[in-house]
């Protein structure tokens, strides 16, 4: 276990820039020969907006990453934090607390929480609004959230006190996850359910894409399925009936441009009709 976190902790951004682009190209495979969906599109086409996000995404968490190290280096030399608060914990036990713990206060906690909030979930429609999804959606965030959840894990390292090699292992396993649950791949239900109730699968995370609710405002986990079931927020609907995209931006068209969709959560936005989308 040491070595696995000696391992993240002197990982080079080649390395990280490294898995994102094998997870993307992976799950971008994989979807080819077992979609869930057959999407009538251009699958390049599609991407191009959803990378440049990526991109930005990218740009933003490497540029404020010395914040993550500083507020690492700080607690870890003044033993602040939950773990160093846990007498004699020990270094599998501490990483597994720190990965669990990371993704509760950095994925779940904001999710949700942009979901609740009108000016948050204005910025979090962009990603909501992929008329298509696929694992290229998986970062598709407007710049101002990928700030917002950037503090949001800053605040969980703060509280927990993880080190900066915790902090990289959740940020490659959150990676990979994401990629994975937004992937357009059509595992069996039954294998789906069974990782479902540890891990965020597929045919879960995409019940979170359905433009109606209550399914929009379920199934907020991006890791671990444990925090959704414990806090009541986990929903079940059959994946063939899921419509993906929001019913208050309607047009496929503007959705698809990346100029749209960064004036996007300044925009008003239409009325719902409960009608079908697409």
């Amino acid at each position: 276990m040491s070595e696995i976190v000696n391992y993240f902790e002197n990982i080079s951004s080649f390395h990280r820039s490294i898995m994102l682009v094998c997870g993307i190209s992976f799950f971008w495979f994989f979807e080819g020969f077992f979609p869930l969906f057959k999407f009538r599109y251009k699958k390049w086409r599609h991407a191009l907006p959803n990378m440049f996000f990526t991109i930005t995404t990218v740009v933003i968490n490497f540029s404020m990453a010395f914040l993550l190290l500083k507020t690492s280096d700080w607690i870890v030399n003044n033993k602040f934090g939950l773990l160093h608060w846990i007498p004699n914990l020990p270094l599998w036990t501490e990483v597994i607390l720190g990965v669990f713990l990371l993704d509760f206060i950095g994925a779940y906690l904001p999710h949700y929480i942009e979901h609740r909030i009108k000016p948050l979930w204005m910025i979090h429609l962009v990603h909501h609004s992929d008329p298509n999804v696929d694992t290229t959606t998986a970062n598709r965030h407007h710049p101002i959230e990928s700030v917002i959840r950037f503090f949001f894990t800053l605040l969980g390292v703060f509280l927990l006190g993880t080190s900066i090699g915790i902090i990289m292992m959740y940020q490659a396993l959150s990676v990979v996850s994401t990629q994975f649950n937004h992937a357009n791949i059509k595992l069996s239900k039954k294998l789906d359910r069974w990782i479902s109730y540890f891990l965020v699968s597929p045919d879960m995370h995409k019940i979170h894409h359905h433009y109606r609710l209550p399914y929009t405002n379920t199934n907020y986990g991006n890791i671990f399925s444990i925090w959704d079931r414990l806090l009541g927020t986990f929903s079940y609907y059959k994946r063939e009936k899921i419509v993906y995209g929001v019913d208050v931006f309607p047009d496929k068209i503007k959705n698809t441009k990346v100029l749209s969709l960064l004036k996007q959560p300044f925009e008003s936005y239409q009325k719902s009709t409960n009608k079908k989308l697409y």
